[in-house]
């Protein structure tokens, strides 16, 4: 299918192919925008998974607000895509500016919002040391669950303000592989994409009887700037500075760089064969939308 196609690959027309009685093929008809009219925020949109989810879900027809920290990158993607996708300055650990982007959102598009995204987040220090249980930092602990866990469960409060008064909406977090297994990553980290599976399931049983689904995407490894930074981290304990914020300090990775961590990550996955990337993260949370 043509929506299947990856981020960074030439995306094909978006139509169907028929073929007439006589087996020469039908004019193309157009592919139905998912979401059409719809308005949706991403939080962590300016990169990565985030920035797959916003192109895909513009793709479909949606207004996009990206909700970032990032600004130049936010701005950027923004301006790229055009006038249906917009930008907001959002910390998501910061319940204020949480507030201020579903209400920026909601003034924008006429008192409307179908799809809030959970999608920002950080991985932690991944240096040795910040690995071990024996070496814990209880303010480590909290930095991580504070933008990944608070930062969730305030996006479900406040799109749940929005959505549930109207009786409709979609709430989907991205949490991650390490929510189901343990040994693939840093404690803080797994703590926290845990605690957004069961956050999922308790709002899902409340706003149910609102009309507003919750769901969670938990992605296996891929190879994003976030996840090559940390790799890079991995494998410089020596030189790491430890009052620098590595998870901010993201460069765009090289060619080389993706496929060497395309290859690692392929080679702890149980099922051979596919890469998993970016769109196809993007390609399920636009199903649960």
């Amino acid at each position: 299918r043509p929506e299947i196609a990856h981020a960074h690959q030439p995306v094909m027309s978006p139509s169907h192919h028929g073929w007439d009685g006589n087996g020469a093929a039908a004019v193309p008809t157009p592919m139905p925008k998912r979401l059409d009219g719809k308005v949706a925020i991403v939080t962590g949109g300016a990169r990565g998974i985030g920035e797959a989810i916003v192109r895909l879900f513009a793709k479909h027809g949606a207004r996009v607000v990206i909700a970032d920290i990032d600004d130049a990158a936010g701005e950027a993607l923004a301006s790229a895509l055009g006038p249906q996708v917009s930008f907001v300055r959002c910390d998501v650990s910061v319940e204020d500016d949480v507030r201020r982007a579903v209400d920026w959102a909601l003034s924008r598009h006429g008192g409307r919002l179908d799809v809030y995204c959970n999608n920002a987040g950080v991985l932690g220090r991944q240096t040795r040391a910040a690995r071990s249980i024996l070496s814990f930092d209880a303010s480590e602990f909290d930095r991580v669950l504070r933008v990944n866990a608070l930062g969730a469960a305030l996006g479900m409060k406040h799109a749940a303000r929005a959505m549930a008064p109207r009786r409709a909406g979609s709430i989907v977090s991205v949490a991650s592989v390490a929510a189901v297994l343990g040994g693939l990553g840093p404690h803080a980290y797994t703590a926290s994409k845990q605690a957004i599976v069961g956050l999922t399931k308790n709002a899902a049983c409340e706003l149910g009887a609102h009309g507003v689904r919750v769901n969670c995407v938990s992605p296996f490894g891929v190879a994003t700037p976030m996840l090559i930074n940390a790799w890079r981290q991995g494998h410089d304990d020596a030189t790491a500075d430890a009052d620098r914020d590595l998870d901010l300090d993201v460069t765009v990775p090289s060619d080389q760089e993706v496929e060497k961590m395309e290859e690692v990550v392929r080679g702890l996955a149980t099922l051979k064969g596919p890469t998993l990337r970016p769109r196809d993260i993007a390609e399920a949370v636009l199903f649960l939308a």
